[in-house]
């Protein structure tokens, strides 16, 4: 057995370093909005402060028995034990998700959502950081609700399983979970801190296609090859990638290539996934895999299954960048520089159900660095980083920025007119249900 070879690590350690002379040189995000009056905002970050210890406590739980989408249970568990132990009423199962949570306060006024995830990946445990995520938005919502008597409003935590290819932020919205929602907001653990960092639309698409068996010597001309057809459709798509927008990504596995050598497969499948980083695009890019799918079938004599989003596809991120510079004002003043987009290289990315709420409303999305630039998502490592001091100080950090970003939407009549008109000139809400159809 012969090893593969070394992929050249020269092309990224120039990136690296191209990075780091775009960090050093950035200009700090600027908000023009008043927000909180800063008393209420420093109550809010001391009451963080206090309860720092319980918050870990919750990050390491969920850090050390990491589960997988929609199995959530103990972790759920976790996050609303905490909230009950603070006084909230907490609906564990809502939208018909078992590991769904919902825990609100407040009444009348605008309605802020902080979101909460807490699934982990097969194999690797929370190597995209959800612990995290989890625990800064448990803290986040608790920190705002400690204030919220002296700015108004309503105030939610929502729980939302799943976002590991389930899209439970997707089902709640059809569920009606979002429905009186004005803005929500969260964070995701990276290898920066950036305000603004754009996540990729992703659609799922299965093809099956059905041939003629026969025996490969004796007959095979009496055979339609489906293997052939899945081929065909692999080296189409390689072709494709030369011709489609540099953010967007094509990347497939054959599924099924028939189960002798001596018979002409009459099945074959493969998948892939499609990503854009715009809702258009993707939408176009979608169009133009399927047309390579039947271009196939035709050129085989094979029949053709095409299978979109077994699971509901996700949508790019649309950022509210009232929102995210809100945000970055208080990430500076727990000592964090939250960069603005561009300067991390916008290739380093994958997808979320966020960009599905973000059409729907406006939504806050930064990521929040784990110390080490060198970091990947869903790597070994970056699950090492996530159970970290590194992690914890995400937390923490992270729990204070979504706290005031919350305060500051609901105190601020301006801040809020603004994050509004900064959503409608972006098209505003769409029906996401119907936008692929």
């Amino acid at each position: 057995m012969t090893a593969p070879t070394t992929p050249d690590g020269a092309y990224l350690a120039k990136v690296a370093a191209a990075t780091e002379r775009a960090v050093a040189t950035a200009e700090p995000i600027s908000s023009e909005f008043d927000g909180a009056p800063e008393p209420v905002r420093a109550r809010a970050e001391r009451w963080l402060d206090e309860h720092a210890a319980r918050l870990l406590a919750l990050s390491h739980d969920l850090h050390e028995h990491p589960e997988e989408g929609f199995a959530e249970h103990r972790s759920v568990a976790a996050a609303a034990g905490l909230l009950r132990e603070q006084g909230f009423e907490v609906r564990v199962g809502v939208g018909e998700l078992p590991t769904a949570l919902l825990a609100s306060t407040g009444t009348g006024g605008p309605h802020v959502a902080v979101l909460a995830e807490y699934d982990a990946l097969p194999g690797v445990g929370h190597a995209c950081g959800h612990n995290i995520i989890c625990a800064a938005g448990t803290g986040g919502f608790l920190g705002a609700a400690a204030v919220l008597g002296e700015v108004g409003g309503r105030l939610s935590l929502i729980g939302t399983p799943a976002e590991e290819g389930g899209g439970g932020k997707e089902l709640l919205a059809r569920a009606g979970i979002f429905d009186d929602v004005d803005a929500v907001l969260m964070l995701h653990p990276f290898s920066h801190d950036v305000a603004t960092h754009p996540f990729l639309g992703r659609r799922q698409l299965d093809v099956v296609f059905h041939g003629i068996a026969a025996h490969a010597s004796a007959q095979p001309f009496m055979g339609r090859n489906a293997l052939d057809a899945v081929v065909a459709t692999y080296q189409g798509v390689a072709a494709l990638r030369q011709h489609v927008p540099s953010g967007d990504r094509v990347h497939g596995i054959i599924t099924d290539g028939g189960q002798r050598p001596n018979v002409v497969p009459e099945r074959a499948a493969a998948q892939f996934y499609v990503r854009s980083a715009d809702a258009d695009s993707l939408r176009d890019l979608a169009a133009r895999i399927e047309r390579i799918a039947r271009g196939a079938a035709e050129m085989t004599g094979c029949g053709v299954e095409l299978i979109w989003d077994r699971q509901h596809p996700y949508l790019p991120i649309r950022h509210n960048d009232a929102l995210a510079a809100r945000w970055a004002g208080h990430q500076a003043r727990r000592g964090r520089t939250s960069l603005p987009r561009g300067v991390v290289p916008e290739y380093l990315t994958g997808s979320t159900d966020l960009g599905n709420l973000s059409f729907r409303m406006p939504a806050m999305h930064p990521m929040i660095g784990l110390e080490d630039p060198g970091l990947s998502l869903h790597t070994s490592g970056f699950a090492t980083a996530a159970g970290s001091a590194a992690g914890d100080r995400a937390v923490l950090d992270g729990a204070v920025g979504l706290a005031l970003t919350a305060v500051d939407y609901l105190a601020d009549e301006r801040l809020r007119a603004a994050v509004r008109a900064e959503f409608e000139d972006a098209g505003g809400a769409v029906d996401v249900p119907a936008f692929f159809d």
